[in-house]
């Protein structure tokens, strides 16, 4: 495979990545400790993720405990939650905080669903838009006469293919947290 191909799966490697980061930011009916991924504490003068200033644990499926090294963080952790925008309301009895994460109810599961419908679809075309670029570099090598007509077509083949695979993954990974979300 030619390093124009190489380089595009890498990009739509990342984009795939990266799409299931971001569907992990999507609230389900249960807890999950990556809801709180990206969630900044103003700890000791600087920004730190909440996961750095205390012990994160599920003791239910609806509840996240949050118990900090330090219990003056507590006020500091409960502002940055607030802040954020998972609409959760943290709970404290002054030395852990608790997340209860209400049951969905049948129109926020739908609305949820357009949400990750939406992203799958921002990341397909981003994955088309690196098959778009990668195709554009082999037919500048052709013009400037690096490649052959024949390479160009079968190299051509292999994008569209690697495309395909990339967008099957999405789709894949698309429709299971769309399950996950109807999912009572």
């Amino acid at each position: 495979m030619s390093d124009v191909i190489l380089d595009m799966a890498e990009k739509m490697e990342k984009s795939v990545e990266t799409f299931k980061n971001e569907l992990s930011k999507i609230r389900t009916g249960r807890a999950s400790i990556s809801l709180l991924d990206g969630i900044m504490v103003d700890a000791y003068g600087s920004a730190m993720p909440v996961n750095q200033v205390g012990t994160l644990t599920i003791p239910e499926s609806r509840m996240i405990a949050i118990q900090p090294w330090d219990v003056q963080m507590v006020p500091a952790i409960e502002k940055a939650i607030l802040k954020s925008d998972i609409g959760l309301t943290p709970i404290s009895d002054g030395k852990v905080i608790r997340l209860n994460i209400p049951q969905l109810t049948e129109e926020r599961r739908k609305g949820l669903v357009k949400q990750v419908k939406k992203i799958a679809e921002e990341f397909r075309v981003a994955v088309r838009n690196s098959r778009r670029d990668a195709i554009d570099i082999l037919k500048k090598q052709k013009k400037d006469k690096e490649i052959s007509e024949d390479d160009l077509f079968k190299l051509q083949d292999d994008a569209q293919s690697e495309t395909d695979s990339y967008i099957k993954q999405i789709d894949e990974i698309s429709a299971a947290k769309e399950k996950e979300v109807l999912e009572v």
